[in-house]
This record gives C-alpha cells, structure tokens and sequence, in this order.
C-alpha cells in the first residue's frame, strides 16, 4: 500500500491542517500496518540524514527497517525524500558504525582502542572531566557539535559550569547570513529552511546557492514547481550548476565580485524607480543614506569589476523588477566565501526590502504565529560561569552559536585562558574547520579528549574516549517546532532497537550527569523509555496527543499559526530598535563599520593558479555520508571542474587523475578531472565530503579528495567571525 501524489492530494483536500488528518485513520502508519498484517509496523519520525528534519515513515517488517518513505503530511518532506534519506537504512545496517565505547590503549593518533562497558567508559569520563574542572576550572572544558546530540551534551557542560559550547555550522556556514538579516530585519530569513515562497514566486534570484545540488527536500520541490510553471531563474555562480541549466539569466561570476553586482542592482532599481516606495516608505529605515551611497556603483564599473557584460547586469535586474514584489533574492545558506561576508548578506537583505518581498506572495513568508508553552522539565538553573565564555571571541555581532575557531585557537594558546578538553559529537572537525594543521595541533594540546559519533572518522579516532550514538531509526530524540507557512510538532522516535552496544545521546548526557554528580539535570526515570516519558510531558504542556501523533501522522499543525502575507490585520514585526527594516544599520556604525555595505576587493589568483571553490553533492551530506553503502554506490568520489581551454593549455584530458596543490604547498589525494565549459577559466571546483583518511570506513577511506586539506588559508569576517574560506588558490599537478 503506497501513497501516490495523487491520493495525497486527495487526502489532503479532506483537511486544512495535519491536526486534522491525523483523525483519518485508514491513511495512519498504525492502520496501514494493520491493513498489511503479519510482523509489519509503520513508524513515523523525522529524518537525520541532514538538518532538514524531514517526516519519513519506515516500514519495519519482522523487527527490521525494509523501506523509508516521504511522510505526506509533513511540510518539509510532502511525501517524499532525496536520496540520502532513501539512504538512512544504509546508515542503520553499515557494518562500519561504532558498535562498543572505546578507551584510548596507545598513543593518540595510532588508532589503538580496547572496547569498555559504558558504565567503565563514562565513569572514566567523569572522572577525568572533574580532575579537569578542579584544576583549570569548569569553563577550561570546551564542546563542539552539531545536529540533535548538541542539546543534550549542551545540557552536560552547563550544569559543569561552562558555556563555552560552540557549532559549527555558525562560523562555517550560515550564521554570517543569520546576523546580517537580523541587524536589518530583526529575524533570521529561517529557522531550519528560509522563508522562500519560491511556489509562487515569479522571479528568483540565486547567489552561489545550488537548489538541485544541496537537496534540502520541501524547498527543491518547490523550486521545480516554479520552472513548471514558467518562473524565471538568475543565477549567479562562476560554474553552470544544475540551478543554472534552468536560468534564464547566467551570470558567471569573477568571484569575490557578488557584492558588487549587488550593490550595482540596488543602484538601478533606485536610480530608475524600481523599488517599491509604499512598501519603502512604510516599513523601512534609512533609505536616503542607501540611495547616497550606492550612487557610486554604476553598471559600467560593475561589469569591469564582475567580468560580467554590462547588457546582462542592467537587463537581469530589470527582470526581476518588473515582477516585483512577487520575487526572492535567495538569502542562501553556505555564507563562508571571502571574509566580508556578513555585508555580501546585508546587500542581499536590502535587496529584498527595495522590493518590498519580506512577506509578499513569492517573496519571502511571515514567520508563523503559534505560542509554545515553555518547557524544560523542572530543570533547575545552571550555575552561573565562573569566567566569562570565550566563544564569541573579538568579534561584536558574533552570534549565540559560537565561534569554533576561538576555542581552537585558545586549545593552542592558552589565550585568553586555557581550554585543557573537548567534547565532540555529531561533527567531524577535521572535515570542518578550515586549517586541519590548527585542529591537530589543538588535538595534540587536550589533556583529555571525548568524541561522541556513529561512525570512525577522523576526528572521532583522535579521541581518548569514544561514545557510539545510534542512529536516529533508533531513538527518541525529542519533539520538533517546524516552522514553515505554519507552526507544527513532529516526533524523532525509533523505528527498531539499539543496534550493537550504541545508545541515544540523551541517555549518554543522561548518565554522565549521574556519574559527575549532577543528578538534578538528568533525565528524570529510569531505563530507556526516560527520554519518551519527557516527550509525553512536554507533548502534554503544548496540548498535543502524543498517541496521535506517534502512531498516526508523525506531524501535527498548530491551528491558526499560518499566517504568511502582509494583510491589514497581519502586519509584520521586526524586531530592530527602530521596529523597521534597517537599511542604514546603526548598530555596525556604533561598532566602527560600514551601516550601509561597501564592495571590498578581495584578491585574486595569480596566472596558473585557480581560486578553489567547493560544493555539495544531491546524494550527499558533507562528509558524514560517503560511507553508506547506497549512497557511496551512487557517487564513490569527487571530481575536479576544469575550464575547457586550461586542460587544453595544461595537457590535461577530461577524466584524467591529477593533484591539486594549493598556495602553501598542500597537496590533495588524487582526483579525476572534469574538463567542461560550465566553469570560469580562474576557478576549479570539487564537491565537498570526500578524500577520508579513515581506515575504518572501509568505503569512505581514500575515495575521492579532500578539498578541507587544501583549505589552509581563511580570512575572518570581522563583525561576526565567520571563516572565509574561497580565498585559497590551486595549481595543477598532472599525475606520472
């Protein structure tokens, strides 16, 4: 019994909201498993595979997960999945995953472990962090993580007394883009996924983001609804992505340029009354000192300075505003390029509000309206820090997430005090930090070091204490806000037990509390159904059915929360000192920067070299999928994009393995070449992900190459800390 899009739709019909579809029980998970019968269950739960949160429902026949499938009523799947959450039963069987906790039996590095009980293993942990704690004090212990295992380690090194707790995906991803928009507009373009209307959209503006490419499934879906129904597509990227296969305009790029072009755009649709002046005039700050200072970027000097002719600068950006206020300049993701990234952002943001899009149809959507009650179990307050967090390090708009490489650098020096142990779970750091040479040597300089994780990669076998986490198939991991058009709740619960001897990252948190001490911030009962009696607690205090949503639809609406264009009873709010969209941001001026973006040039390679740029894979996340079977079946390793007329220049021929060394004399593995016109003559490009030196991950190990090895160099943005990391150069090392 499979769900076609057909009988979605017409289910969906029945119901305005999944609150309601959730009383239709012949399309539940319990009564299709009914309708089946024998040893067959359907369990609805949300995805892992990335940080979109998906709905899935996995089919589990005799005890064991034969089939994942798209839940329909949850809006960030709409019954489908990509490839990689096809891929989550690949993850659960891969004989490769960490089966034991593993205590350190050698020096560090050499990959000698002896398998431990977990009472052993964390008593040795606690032990360890207290002696740790004792002598440099709780805040000398740092953490670094990403994904759902965060909150409950968060949990832990709070109640210790250190916040000096920090993610990744700020610094390295989108948190440059999150400050930007927030310093004009007082929100996040999104929490888990932008506010894009891209259905209704008939203008989108892509920036160097690759829909097609990076998979972030409900957004996708509504991408290719768009070009069905004719939207138009510019897309600016120095390579041919598949996004630009589908533009009607194809800007490539010089990198390092994009602020320009911006800034160029912003210039013309003032200069030649574009913008929407009600909209402007209504609900935004500043819009003289904008005018004044973009008088300078004219569409003469942006196509000498973007390489880009003069004709398509000025026409694009007329198309885009003919349709406006039904168009989107993407706010995009991945924001780490240059280090001056938050004001590539910032013009982005500005961009948006001159068309008036912020809450438009096809622009971008109002956050949702719903009011959760608050909830944290009867924890009590954490003990205050005894030395103020270094996380945030110089930088000013530095957001709550931290800055990874602030703990790094103060792991190496001291400064401005000493960090003496790690605790790691859900992120590879020497796939994520740029410099690997600085998180080794932070590494080498731990007194003690724990890494929490599935699988063997390499930052997890630098690690004196490994904790395997199970996959989320087999765990409860919480109830989920989801925030799109509407305000909902999905459910993480497992579909079969604990393979091997791995245990959820709640129970670890949990249990380590215990052993430090710190019985008051455990997880309140005992066993493994502690974490799912929370849920039924919290479930409780939101007024949700927990027995409904488990067993039926795995996602439920909170009625009345959507709410998503402008109205005159729904209004927006922004959440800036002035309660208006920020064009001239006082608040960068207040701390020595420019309130209105400025281009800065950044530099360029020098001839025979080839800036480096990176992207990701449709059947991939990162790196930390390369080794599930189907997946690495359908892509073993990366390739490198070189411009037609360079191969021909360098001798190199299309398929052919070269190296890749970059300007500080690091060399990659090998890696196969992909001699094509759909790339600028000064750039190379490389999926991210590949090139493991994981001799555990026996697919992983040596597939492809690492474009992280070769990213030596970064720059950081100054108002938020963000790492540039575009700003490394390549030459071409033809293989004997």
């Amino acid at each position: 019994m499979a769900f076609s899009r057909r009988s979605f739709l017409k289910y969906a019909a029945m119901s305005a909201g999944g609150a309601a579809l959730a009383d239709t029980p012949f399309i539940s998970a319990e009564a299709r498993a009914k309708a089946e019968g024998g040893n067959v269950k359907y369990v609805p739960t949300s995805c892992e595979m990335c940080f979109w949160k998906c709905g899935a429902v996995a089919k589990v026949v005799d005890g064991k997960v034969v089939k994942l499938e798209g839940n329909p009523f949850h809006p960030q799947s709409r019954g489908k999945l990509c490839a990689r959450g096809q891929g989550g039963i690949g993850q659960l069987y891969d004989e490769d995953r960490l089966k034991h906790p593993m205590i350190i039996d050698g020096p560090r590095g050499a990959g000698k472990y002896r398998e431990a009980s977990w009472d052993e293993a964390l008593t040795y942990v606690a032990k360890k962090l207290k002696a740790i704690a004792a002598k440099h004090g709780p805040e000398s212990i740092g953490m670094m993580s990403h994904g759902s295992p965060g909150d409950y380690f968060t949990n832990v090194l709070k109640a210790m007394g250190s916040h000096n707790i920090a993610f990744p995906s700020f610094a390295q991803c989108k948190g440059i883009r999150d400050e930007a928009w927030l310093l004009t507009y007082g929100h996040k373009p999104g929490s888990s996924c932008e506010q894009v209307d891209l259905e209704n959209s008939r203008v989108i503006v892509l920036i160097g983001t690759h829909l097609g490419e990076n998979m972030h499934n409900s957004q996708n879906q509504e991408f290719a609804e768009a070009i069905g129904r004719g939207a138009k597509i510019i897309c600016v990227d120095p390579r041919y992505s598949t996004a630009a296969s589908k533009a009607a305009f194809w800007l490539p790029i010089k990198p390092g340029t994009d602020t320009a072009l911006l800034l160029t755009w912003i210039n013309i649709i003032i200069s030649e009354n574009w913008y929407d002046k009600e909209y402007v005039e209504k609900y935004t700050e500043g819009f003289e000192q904008v005018k004044e200072a973009v008088k300078q970027y004219t569409p003469e000097w942006a196509a000498q300075e973007t390489e880009l002719p003069m004709r398509q600068i000025v026409e694009s950006v007329r198309e885009l505003s003919r349709y406006a206020p039904n168009v989107v300049v993407h706010p995009g993701r991945h924001y780490s390029w240059y280090g001056n990234d938050t004001q590539r952002a910032r013009a982005v943001a500005i961009l948006n509000a001159l068309l008036g899009t912020w809450g438009r149809k096809g622009g971008m959507w109002l956050p949702p309206k719903a009011n959760f009650a608050k909830f944290n179990d009867d924890i009590p307050a954490y003990p205050p820090a005894s030395k103020p967090p270094l996380i945030k390090g110089d930088f000013p708009f530095a957001g709550g997430e931290g800055v990874t490489q602030v703990l790094r650098d103060a792991t190496i020096t001291g400064k401005p005090y000493p960090i003496k142990a790690w605790f790691v779970a859900g992120t590879n750091l020497m796939k994520t930090l740029p410099d690997q040479r600085l998180t080794r040597k932070a590494i080498d300089n731990l007194d003690f070091f724990v890494a929490v994780d599935l699988f063997p990669t390499e930052t997890v076998m630098l690690a004196d204490v490994i904790l395997p986490e199970c996959t989320y198939l087999e765990r409860h991991d919480g109830l989920f806000k989801i925030k799109t058009r509407e305000a909902g709740v999905a459910i993480r619960q497992p579909a079969v037990e604990p393979m091997y001897d791995s245990k959820p990252a709640w129970w670890i948190g949990s249990e380590l509390c215990k052993k430090l001490g710190l019985n008051e911030y455990a997880v309140k009962g005992n066993g493994m159904d502690a974490w799912e009696g929370r849920m039924r607690r919290q479930a409780k205090a939101w007024g949700i059915d927990y027995d409904k949503l488990a067993k039926h639809t795995g996602y439920v609406t909170i009625p009345g929360s959507e709410r998503p264009y402008i109205t005159a009873d729904n209004q927006p709010v922004f959440n800036t000192f002035s309660e208006k969209i920020e064009l001239y941001s006082e608040d960068l001026e207040e701390k020595g920067f420019d309130p209105v973006p400025q281009y800065e040039e950044i530099e360029h390679p020098e001839k025979g070299m080839y800036r480096l740029i990176y992207g990701r894979s449709p059947v991939h996340t990162f790196s930390r999928t390369i080794n599930t079977q189907w997946l690495w079946e359908l892509e073993k390793e990366n390739e490198v994009w070189l411009n037609k007329k360079e191969a021909v220049r360098l001798g190199v021929k299309n398929g052919e393995y070269v190296r890749l060394e970059n300007q500080d004399g690091v060399r990659s593995n090998k890696i196969k070449t992909k001699v094509t016109e759909r790339i600028r003559h000064d750039c190379v490009y490389m999926v991210h992900g590949f090139g493991h030196n994981a001799p555990r991950m026996k697919r992983a190990n040596g597939s492809g190459a690492d474009d992280q090895k070769l990213i030596t160099k970064y720059i950081e943005d100054p108002i938020t800390g963000g790492t540039g990391m575009r700003v490394n150069f390549v030459k071409i090392i033809k293989e004997a």
